[in-house]
C-alpha cells in the first residue's frame, strides 16, 4: 500500500543528519505496517500529478504558518479539498492538521496564550487515561471546519485531533518526534522564541514515556480504508 507524504517542512540542519528530515521520521514511525512511502517536496513544488498517485496521503509539520503568503499554501488547500472529496485516506500533523482545516473551512491562528513544547497530556475518545505525546507548536485551530469532530483535546488545545468521516484523520502533537529529537529542537530552534521556562519545563520532563505508539495505530487504520 503507496503512501504519499507532503513535505511542508525541513528539519534543522543541526539534526537532519542524525534524524533524517521529516518524511524519514513518518517512514520510521509507519514502519512494519505493510507500506511503502513517496515523498513529495512541496516547498519546491514537488505536487503529485494526480490525487491517485497514492493509495493514502500524509502532510507532515512545518516551521511555516498555514495563513502565510506561501506561493504553495493554495494549490495545497485545493490538492487536499480533491483528496476530501475523493473520500481518499488523508492524515494530517501539526501543520498538517492545520492546513487540512484551513482548506476545509476553518481558521488557524497564532495561539494568544502562546506556545505548548515537548511533553503534553490529552483527553482521547475512548481513552480512560490521557495520553503523553510531543508538541511543538504556537499556531493552532481555532474555528471548526463544518464536518470535523474533536477526538482529542487538551487545555491549552481544544481542537487538538480532528477526524472528518472515517478516512481523515488530524493531530496537532508530533508523535513522529522522539525526546532526542525535541531536545534538538530545544537547543536550535527554540532559544530566544520560546520563553525559557517553557523549554526548562520541557527539558525537566524528557524520558517520560509518551503513548505515540496509540497514534500510530490511529494512522494505520485510517490508510487502510483505501482498501475497505
Amino acid at each position: 500500500m503507496k503512501i504519499g507524504i507532503l513535505q511542508t517542512g525541513m528539519a534543522p540542519v543541526e539534526l537532519a543528519d542524525s534524524h533524517g528530515e521529516y518524511p524519514e521520521m513518518f517512514e520510521q514511525f509507519l514502519a512494519g505496517r505493510g507500506f511503502d512511502f513517496q515523498n513529495f517536496n512541496i516547498l519546491k513544488h514537488q505536487f503529485p500529478k494526480s490525487i491517485d498517485d497514492a493509495d493514502g496521503w500524509l502532510i507532515t509539520g512545518s516551521r511555516h504558518g498555514v495563513y502565510e503568503d506561501h506561493d504553495w499554501i493554495a494549490p495545497l488547500e485545493e490538492f487536499v479539498r480533491k483528496v476530501y472529496a475523493a473520500d481518499i485516506p488523508l492524515v494530517g500533523v501539526c501543520f498538517g492538521h492545520q492546513i487540512i482545516a484551513q482548506a476545509l473551512g476553518g481558521k488557524v491562528e497564532k495561539y494568544t496564550d502562546g506556545w505548548s513544547v515537548g511533553h503534553a497530556e490529552y483527553e482521547m475518545e475512548d481513552c480512560e487515561n490521557p495520553i503523553l505525546l510531543n508538541a511543538w507548536h504556537q499556531d493552532q485551530v481555532v474555528e471548526l471546519p463544518e464536518n470535523a469532530r474533536v477526538i482529542g483535546a487538551s487545555a491549552f488545545c481544544k481542537y487538538a485531533m480532528l477526524a472528518y468521516g472515517d478516512k481523515v484523520l488530524t493531530v496537532q502533537p508530533h508523535p513522529e518526534f522522539s525526546d532526542h529529537f525535541v531536545e534538538g529542537l530545544i537547543k536550535y530552534r527554540a532559544v530566544g522564541v520560546v520563553p525559557d521556562d517553557l523549554l526548562q519545563v520541557a527539558t525537566s520532563r524528557m524520558g517520560t514515556p509518551k503513548q505515540a505508539e496509540m497514534i500510530a495505530d490511529l494512522f494505520t487504520d485510517i490508510f487502510k480504508q483505501a482498501k475497505a
